[in-house]
């Protein structure tokens, strides 16, 4: 066991404060979509690499990890970043302001950092650089992983936590503990908020193409209207919430955000598609509401004389943080932002595929406040005024910081 000096710790802490802000100002103004975030990885890379860590890169595509070794022999701890940004225009005055422009799916986008996936490469940047100064310190090996695609991959691509499991990032050396933070914009400056067990969704994307009879739009009775079938569906979905999901046990949401069917006003078209999301947070509701939407499908389309099929794919798990590890980790939170600072939450319906990793290892993931104290009109995750408080991201680094060299210390 190492006796770190908090003191040292706290002054490499808080000299990085200032390079660390820049670092994310510059990600923020040069953002790149999931999949390509070629230059980003460059710059972790590179930074990396000048701290003498041992570093992989082109892991799943444009993943990088970051291994350093401690001198003493131990645990392996894993902390994780995600890296892309997303496909929104963003709307601000701030001077490093993204003017970047991309094609998604097909269409010309602006790219903005409207998730703060900025701030946390930052910030776990800087944690690489703290460490990297206390080596000869560290009992056993910390693992920094840079990931792409957590807003998911391109289609017809693979990508995010899943394909870094897949080419081995909690392998060699075989990882025993990991964890990540999300800043969040509602959250205030200074806060961390958590949750054991389910803290975030599973999420299922889902297809349905219903096949009905063309005829013209005068004479419905001599065709199949598969859009009266998809309201039907529609209406029916929505039955599995508030009938049949136990709701008092978690929360739970069939939504359909996209609708396509038909050319012209007066033809009865042949076929609809739709697609939406379920979002759970129990793996028997989960189970119950797919089966359900699966039978409904079939049988509301068949009673109305047409015909439909229903796929789902897997987004995100359960972000699930193991009770034992919070247990373990949550007198360090508590140490670092202060005992009345660390909250729990209520789980969101919101996902994450950091889930994937907890659903192979111990993982502890939470909210870092991003808010300007005092803010009460914060603008949301994902739309063109997000923006984040700065001053927040020392803590972040305070917390990752100090949640790896504690784990290594106890485990």
């Amino acid at each position: 066991m190492v006796a770190f000096s908090q003191n040292v710790i706290q002054k490499d802490i808080n000299a990085i404060e200032n390079k660390v802000i820049e670092w994310r100002r510059e990600i923020h103004q040069h953002p790149e979509l999931s999949n390509r975030e070629f230059k980003t990885a460059e710059k972790i890379a590179e930074h990396l690499k000048s701290l003498g860590l041992e570093v992989k890169t082109g892991v799943a595509k444009t993943g990088v990890v970051g291994i350093l070794r401690g001198t003493r022999p131990g645990k392996v701890v894993a902390l994780r970043a995600d890296i892309d940004a997303l496909p929104v225009t963003e709307r601000n005055s701030l001077p490093f302001k993204s003017e970047v422009q991309a094609e998604f799916l097909g269409t010309q986008t602006g790219v903005m950092h409207a998730c703060g996936h900025d701030t946390h490469t930052a910030i776990l940047m800087g944690v690489a650089e703290v460490l990297s100064k206390h080596k000869n310190q560290i009992n056993g090996t910390v693992k920094f992983i840079f990931q792409p695609a957590e807003e998911g991959p391109p289609p017809g691509e693979e990508g995010g936590a899943k394909l870094m499991i897949k080419d081995g990032v909690l392998k060699n050396p075989d990882v025993d503990a990991i964890f990540g933070l999300h800043i969040n914009s509602g959250t205030p400056v200074g806060t961390i908020r958590y949750k054991k067990e389910g803290m975030m969704a599973a999420v299922e994307r889902f297809v349905i193409n219903i096949n009905g009879k063309q005829t013209h739009g005068s004479q419905p009775w001599s065709g199949v209207d598969p859009i009266l079938i998809s309201a039907k569906i529609i209406d029916g979905l929505q039955t599995i919430i508030s009938r049949e999901a136990e709701l008092t046990k978690e929360a739970a949401v069939i939504t359909v955000g996209k609708v396509t069917s038909g050319v012209r006003f007066n033809i009865i078209p042949e076929s609809a598609e739709l697609i939406g999301t379920v979002r759970t947070l129990d793996p028997d509701m989960k189970e119950m509401i797919i089966r359900r939407m699966t039978e409904m499908v079939t049988t509301i389309a068949k009673a109305y004389g047409g015909e439909a099929t229903i796929e789902f794919q897997n987004n995100t798990s359960i972000t699930y943080n193991s009770p034992s590890l919070v247990d373990m980790m949550l007198p360090t939170l508590q140490r670092v932002a202060g005992e009345d600072k660390v909250v729990t939450m209520k789980a969101t319906t919101g996902g994450e595929d950091f889930s994937f990793y907890q659903e192979v290892i111990p993982g502890f993931f939470f909210n870092l406040g991003g808010m300007t104290p005092g803010n009460t009109e914060a603008y949301p995750h994902h739309t063109p005024d997000f923006q984040i408080d700065e001053s927040g991201l020392k803590l972040g680094v305070e917390a990752m910081t100090n949640l790896a060299l504690d784990y290594l210390n106890k485990a």
